[in-house]
């Protein structure tokens, strides 16, 4: 076989005249060691996707990751199997990903509201929207895969694809993940997320008359996010936390020095206004205003797919109504959307204990996840599954369903957290279609089996939804820290917490609100990235700045490199090295977390030297360079 797609991968054919990789039907990807890989690299993604997650606000596709560690997996344990069950894994880590990526944005915020959720309730919603979600898009296959094929790009299915099909693809691949896990373990074993030995934290703060605030966290799991999505984004949200410990927090502090002695804190009594440092300022005043920002952008946002929405549905009709498609059927595609929907009106009527808001919220929530379903499965096709505006589509359904409880007249803390319970559900299915959506392009793509496919990202998921659930309970004393000492940003779920505790409750402080409204519209006017930069304001500076130093390491290869096939081979070898960072920082950090709690390890206070700033400049300089020499001294192989 070629060790490359043919260029009809690429378009140039209709859809149902494209002949894949793998010609021979009768081939099949899964075997008992396919399916245990496929299982396990689903918990290690969705392990290690929800940790990151929630840790800096952004997650990092498990596609290219998952194919290149599944194809060395398979290759020493599956070989007969081959490409199709390297597809398999790459699939089966994509849906654990999925899961987690969606999940993180909304569950901790009902620890965030006050109040809790079991294992069960959580699981439903999980498990009923990533089958609705699975579900939804296999109505939409036709259309999304087969008659739009080469108009839907699938940029990052594309990047898989050639991944899967190259074949010393995986050895230099494998080689920097290990390392970069090294660097990560390392350095997490020694700070706070483990032995907590060396202070890992940059920070300066202004205290006089202009409150401002730098801070930078020596995390090589931020850092290696920064190296993989790269400047621009990265720029763009340092931008967003310049504005907000720069501009908006040392105004804020102008002011409330001149306040009266007696002026409190809107939603903190025990702090005078008049007495607040730069971090209470954030807390109380820029978070909100913040919150705006992000709640317009996803406004926005959503009603920019409306013209999206109306072409996905116009064709997914006349795709559907188009019998000669060429496409495997299967009706297995609609059982596992009718469950989703049988658990989705179960669920809602377990989880509210209420047959009618049960009834009245999983209607509107499969509404609006079916519209959003199909919008997702289409973005996938043309940004791929890292840049999904999930979060985007999550607010505008969420503010939706929030209206319905309160006109309801349900408000009070149970019915705010079956709301978000409910959402839940949501940003599962929209999460999972992209995810599923890119994975059954992989499928067309190589030619394997649509309905295989659809099974094993189906137990990924529901694999992916067991692990995050758990995750997010065993991680939930830490969640419930807030301030500038938390040790999770959760940027997201910060943002549903408050809207859907706000409205419901009446008490949410419109004039930040729509201060970061505003803002968002400025940024709109002038066709800047509005959410981008909003969570960047909302994230806290240390967050964004190591995530800076990441993507300025990639800018600096970039720029050493001396032919554009030198810079790719090097990106390359930075990404596999930077999702090594990613995984063992997470993994490492998971495992160190529950090791405090559980009390098998008591980490101590760092003293002296290793407290303070310096230290930490010593640490960033050394993950600097453990990170960035590996990359420059690899070795390019040039065409003769």
């Amino acid at each position: 076989m070629k060790n490359k797609l043919s260029k009809d991968a690429y378009g140039g054919v209709h859809g149902k005249d494209y002949v894949p990789y793998v010609t021979d039907k009768s081939q099949t990807g899964t075997n008992a060691a396919v399916m245990i890989i496929g299982i396990v690299l689903a918990v290690i993604f969705a392990a290690s996707t929800a940790y990151s997650g929630m840790k800096s606000g952004l997650t990092v596709a498990a596609g290219i990751p998952g194919a290149i560690i599944g194809s060395m997996l398979v290759g020493v344990t599956a070989k007969a199997k081959g490409i199709l069950g390297k597809n398999i894994t790459q699939g089966m880590a994509s849906g654990g990903e999925s899961i987690a990526s969606g999940l993180i944005y909304v569950l901790p915020a009902i620890i965030l509201i006050g109040s809790s959720f079991t294992f069960l309730e959580g699981i439903s919603v999980g498990i009923g929207g990533s089958l609705f979600g699975i579900g939804g898009v296999s109505l939409v296959y036709n259309y999304l895969i087969v008659e739009e094929h080469g108009k839907l790009m699938y940029p990052e299915a594309m990047a898989i694809s050639e991944t899967l099909v190259a074949s010393e693809g995986g050895g230099d691949a494998i080689k920097y993940m290990g390392i970069g896990f090294g660097i990560s373990g390392i350095i997490n074993v020694l700070t706070s997320s483990f032995l907590n030995l060396i202070n890992n934290t940059i920070t300066y703060v202004g205290s006089k008359f202009y409150k401002w605030k730098f801070s930078t966290e020596v995390n090589p799991l931020l850092l290696g996010i920064g190296f993989i999505v790269g400047l621009e984004v990265s720029l763009t949200m340092f931008a967003g936390s310049v504005l907000a410990n720069f501009g908006i927090a040392p105004l804020i502090g102008y002011f409330t020095d001149m306040a009266h002695t007696d002026f409190k804190a809107w939603n903190d009594v025990s702090i005078l206004i008049n007495q607040m440092d730069v971090n209470s300022i954030s807390g109380s005043y820029v978070k909100y205003i913040g919150a705006g920002m992000m709640l317009c952008g996803g406004i926005i946002g959503a009603l920019k797919l409306i013209p999206t929405i109306i072409v996905s549905l116009k064709e997914t009709l006349k795709a559907r109504s188009n019998k000669d498609t060429g496409a495997e059927s299967s009706s297995s595609e609609m059982i596992v959307l009718l469950v989703g929907i049988v658990i989705a009106f179960a669920a809602g009527v377990f989880i509210s204990q209420s047959i009618l808001m049960g009834i009245v919220a999983a209607i509107v929530s499969l509404i609006l996840s079916l519209l959003f379903i199909i919008v997702s499965g289409r973005l996938a096709g043309t940004i791929g599954t890292s840049n999904l505006p999930v979060s985007g589509m999550t607010i505008a359904s969420l503010v939706i369903l929030t209206l319905v409880f309160v006109i309801m007249g349900w408000k009070g803390l149970a019915d705010n957290k079956s709301l978000l319970l409910f959402a839940a559900f949501m940003v599962t299915a929209i999460s999972v279609a992209g995810g599923y959506s890119q994975s059954q392009k992989v499928t067309y793509v190589i030619g394997g089996s649509k309905k295989e496919m659809q099974n094993d990202f189906a137990i990924a998921s529901i694999v992916g939804v067991l692990v995050t659930v758990g995750t997010i309970l065993v991680l939930k004393s830490q969640l419930a820290i807030t301030g500038a000492d938390a040790p999770f940003a959760l940027p997201q779920a910060n943002l549903m917490s408050t809207l859907t505790s706000g409205i419901m409750s009446g008490n949410l402080p419109w004039p930040m609100i729509l201060v970061g409204v505003v803002i968002a519209l400025f940024l709109f006017l002038l066709d800047l990235p509005i959410m981008t930069i909003a969570i960047g304001f909302y994230l806290p500076i240390s967050t964004t700045s190591i995530i800076l130093v990441g993507a300025l390491i990639r800018v600096f290869i970039e720029k050493m490199s001396k032919s554009d096939k030198e810079k790719e081979v090097k990106v390359s070898n930075g990404i596999s090295l930077s999702s090594g960072l990613v995984a063992g920082g997470s993994i490492i950090g998971l495992l160190g977390i529950i090791l405090q709690i559980s009390k098998v390890i008591k980490p101590r206070t760092p003293a002296g030297f290793a407290a303070g700033n310096l230290m930490a400049i010593i640490l960033l300089v050394i993950l600097v360079i453990a990170t960035t020499v590996p990359i420059m001294m690899a070795k390019v192989k040039h065409d003769d």
